[in-house]
């Protein structure tokens, strides 16, 4: 059984850091393009940022260019996202995702074949 599980998350204040992490398990994904995406109540799930198998690749929203590093560790078949500066608009439940057979990233959720549960990131100002 194919998981992805997410850790990592908080409460922490305006201009304060968080690091996710993704671990998968039941299969490797080392060859595989990830991403996070986060959403909050009311409206849709929105990319935030995303990766290459290789890790040599990745977008970011906008929103979060400067500030959020999307990395991997390939032995470790984990996936980051460090956070740093936040703001309150970044409150979201954020969410993990692998791509199935796929190493190219990704901005769309509809790509992802694989979503973990799901850290709630609460930013306060």
């Amino acid at each position: 059984q194919v998981q992805l599980v997410e850790s990592g998350g908080g409460l922490v204040q305006t201009g304060g850091s968080l690091r996710l992490s993704c671990a998968a398990s039941g299969r490797t994904f080392s060859r595989n393009a990830m991403g996070w995406f986060r959403q909050v109540p009311g409206k849709e799930r929105e990319f935030v940022a995303t990766i290459t198998w290789t890790g040599s690749n990745t977008i970011y929203t906008d929103s979060v260019k400067g500030r959020f590093t999307i990395s991997r560790d390939n032995a470790k078949n984990t996936v980051y996202l460090q956070m740093n500066s936040l703001k309150p608009e970044d409150t979201a439940v954020y969410y993990c995702a692998a791509r199935s057979y796929s190493g190219i990233y990704s901005t769309t959720t509809y790509e992802y074949d694989y979503w973990g549960q799901g850290t709630q990131v609460t930013v306060s100002s």
